[in-house]
């Protein structure tokens, strides 16, 4: 009790630094905000530096509210450090907390008794709000100790205590608890690509996390000039996962699915697998080439065109020798597109010049514009090289079986006729890479939608143009020395300041300083060709586990899914235990997947074991589910149950289910991990874990998918109950 009062004294003491750091903040943050809106540019540019600065900083120490303080070390110099989200010190700059992922907060996590270091003990502090509630003390070297040290140890272990805490819709971090595997990932140099390969329940996206956060820390000038790019499997994961790494003292990270990484496109449904298959194969790189320099079309022979009933003459090589130049000029088909028109014009304004017998010289600005203008003129120039958006050629592409047999033929024809899809169809997530391909080789164009764009802004500086005028004229500015246009420029710069994660995630050529990547398994060549594309330093951690790729058959190796990447400078590190899983599913969930998909996988052995973990009861689903589910929600008490189901009767289940247990239900086409009971397929199952899970017809998904049935069978870190009239192979031992 002694020992817990104390450590409130130095938990309270810490805390109120923190209030008072944010009691700083806010006070700054008001005086700026408070000062004039007008003066030098120099002096607003300043004003808002300082006003962002205080908004971020803020946002940081709001963030690390919960748990604060988790960690302290007792080393052999007999001097003691405190372990915490975020560093704070007192105000004669005496460290008070050090930041968990600093260098001297490394023994916390990689000191063993086999290898203490300098450490002796090493403490887990478990707050709940700002009180202390429990200790646990970890002697690492017990001739050190002494015997008033000693006296003082508790507890009864950080981890396992985590582990067995009910689930509640949203992940929490693990740093008070991060183990030595884990660290040493988590640490890891950012250069190259770095692989993690973890069974289920081994920690795979908490190190992720963590080691986004630990790399934005330390190399803080090169990641916060690029920010960090995080790849998850689903907006439902991101959801679970979003409070994560603001806990840990960040929040400039842009976090997307593959379906909404490209600007403007939002896809959320998969392909089918064979169709997936075929869209993620690089060949596919090869169509879009070819697919764009089809828009570059060379007349069959010279044509004549009418300018105001004058007729000139587009020569055909001519239009050769423009395209030509255009093409070594090496830019995106669009923008070259200016190189390729503005000499055939030049030409065609001469001829047209010489027709209307006038002078080119003097009448070149008014001849040019009727020449640009004249329809004639438009229809062939946009004919031998075609403007174009990705999303407006790649449809045009996929509902033309023609040129599909032209343009793709490294793909047999029943591959090809999977391409093939109707104009209007709503783009699907596998669909994106090609997008992005697509856009990379076409460039801006000014569609109707950019147009509009273009004049909503247009309107909206004209609007700035006049609240200048007004502030001019206010402020007797006059007189020559500023201009309102000059003026509205400063406020536009101001306008609504944008994070660097929200200008990136705008931009579709923003290069990040380190890219995430999370269940990396169900990645394709191609969506990994537009990840590099996004990476230049080619800084990027990839964790995920082969074993629960959603295919028939695992992948052999990960340079096998990476396509290009996989040739990249790749190292790869493994997790071996599993914190989540109870031996008994997890032992089981391995035979199942060896059945169906014999291999050599990494073994991953379970830290923990539960009572009644695997059970089963059979009859048909439709007859049996309603009561399970009940029963076994009732047994679980606080926490959350996931009923899993094969694809084709996710629906169906939910259905079922609404009229009785609805209040308590979560719909299964999106939304957020709130309700205590969920009805989902393997597919959206991925990167989430729950008290209890309820599996459907555990032999169909295993014989559609192996990687499914073990996914599907490590999400409970109590329970995994099976409803079935036929268990899959190697359910049993």
């Amino acid at each position: 009790m002694r020992e817990i009062e104390h450590e409130q004294r130095v938990v309270s003491r810490i805390y109120a630094r923190l209030d008072a750091l944010r009691s700083h903040y806010r006070h700054q943050l008001a005086k700026v905000r408070r000062q004039e809106r007008t003066g030098s540019a120099q002096a607003l540019s300043e004003r808002d530096a300082f006003a962002t600065h205080y908004e971020d900083t803020l946002a940081r120490l709001d963030a690390v509210e919960n748990r604060l303080v988790f960690g302290r070390l007792d080393l052999t110099d007999d001097t003691t450090r405190y372990v915490g989200r975020v560093g704070i010190s007192d105000e004669d700059r005496k460290p008070l907390l050090i930041d968990w992922r600093a260098p001297n907060a490394r023994p916390f996590y990689q000191a063993t008794a086999a290898h203490p270091g300098d450490v002796v003990r090493r403490r887990h502090i478990t707050t709940r709000e700002r009180t202390v509630v429990d200790l646990e003390d970890d002697l690492l070297n017990v001739e050190a100790a002494g015997s008033e040290m000693a006296a003082t140890l508790t507890g009864e272990g950080a981890l396992f205590a985590s582990m067995s805490q009910a689930r509640d819709g949203r992940m929490t971090d693990i740093v008070a608890t991060i183990q030595a595997e884990q660290d040493a990932i988590i640490r890891d140099s950012p250069d190259g690509i770095l692989v993690v390969q973890g069974g289920p329940g081994t920690g795979k996206t908490a190190v992720a996390l963590h080691r986004a956060a630990y790399l934005l820390y330390a190399h803080r000038e090169r990641m916060e000039r690029a920010g960090v790019l995080l790849i998850g499997p689903s907006s439902l994961f991101l959801d679970y996962i979003d409070q994560v790494l603001p806990s840990l003292g960040e929040t400039n990270v842009v976090a997307a699915t593959m379906g909404s990484l490209l600007p403007g496109v939002r896809a959320t449904e998969h392909d089918e697998a064979d169709v997936a298959d075929v869209k993620g194969n690089l060949f596919m790189s090869r169509l879009a080439k070819r697919a764009v320099r089809g828009l570059q079309r060379l007349p069959e022979e010279d044509q004549r065109l009418s300018v105001e009933g004058v007729e000139i003459t587009l020569r055909r090589d001519q239009v050769a020798a423009a395209m030509e130049r255009a093409r070594r000029a090496g830019t995106p088909h669009n923008e070259a597109r200016v190189a390729f028109v503005l000499p055939l014009l030049r030409e065609l304004t001469s001829q047209y010049a010489k027709a209307r017998g006038m002078d080119e010289k003097e009448n070149y600005a008014f001849l040019y514009e009727d020449v640009r203008q004249a329809r004639d003129v438009r229809v062939a120039l946009n004919l031998a090289w075609m403007p174009t958006t990705p999303t407006g050629l790649l449809e045009r592409l996929y509902a033309n079986r023609e040129v599909l047999a032209e343009y793709a033929d490294e793909f047999d024809s029943r591959e090809r006729e999977l391409l093939y899809r109707s104009p209007g169809m709503p783009w699907t997530i596998e669909d994106v890479p090609m997008l992005d391909e697509l856009a990379e080789l076409l460039g801006e164009h000014e569609g109707a939608e950019v147009r509009r764009e273009r004049l909503a802004r247009a309107r909206a500086a004209q609007q700035e143009i006049e609240f200048a005028s007004d502030a001019i004229a206010s402020q007797n500015l006059g007189a020559g020395m500023v201009s309102a246009e000059t003026l509205a420029s400063r406020f536009t710069e101001r306008g609504p300041s944008r994070t660097l994660a929200e200008r990136a995630r705008a931009d579709r050529t923003w290069a990040y300083g380190h890219i995430v990547v999370d269940e990396a398994q169900e990645l394709s060549p191609m969506a990994w060709r537009s990840l590099l594309r996004r990476c230049p330093s080619r800084s990027i951690t990839a964790v995920g586990d082969l074993a629960q790729r959603s295919t028939a058959a695992p992948a052999a190796s990960w340079r096998a899914t990476m396509g290009k990447a996989g040739r990249e400078h790749v190292r790869q590190a493994s997790l071996t235990v599993s914190y989540r899983t109870p031996k008994t599913i997890l032992d089981a969930a391995m035979r199942v997947l060896l059945a169906y998909a014999p291999g050599d996988y990494i073994p991953v052995t379970a830290a923990r074991e539960t009572d009644n973990a695997l059970e089963e009861t059979y009859g048909p689903w439709r007859e049996i589910l309603i009561d399970v589910v009940t029963t076994e929600l009732r047994a679980m008490g606080p926490g959350r149950l996931a009923v899993i189901t094969p694809h084709d009767v996710r629906d169906e289940a939910y259905e079922l289910l609404a009229p009785q247990l609805g209040a308590s239900m979560t719909n299964p086409h999106g939304g957020r991990l709130r309700s205590p009971l969920v009805v989902m397929d393997p597919t959206e199952i991925k990167g989430l874990e729950f008290d209890v899970v309820v599996l459907v017809d555990p032999r169909r998904i295993a014989e559609e998918a192996a990687g499914d049935i073990y996914v599907a069978m490590t999400r409970p870190t109590r329970r995994l109950h099976a409803v079935h009239q036929g268990l899959p192979a190697g359910w049993f031992d």
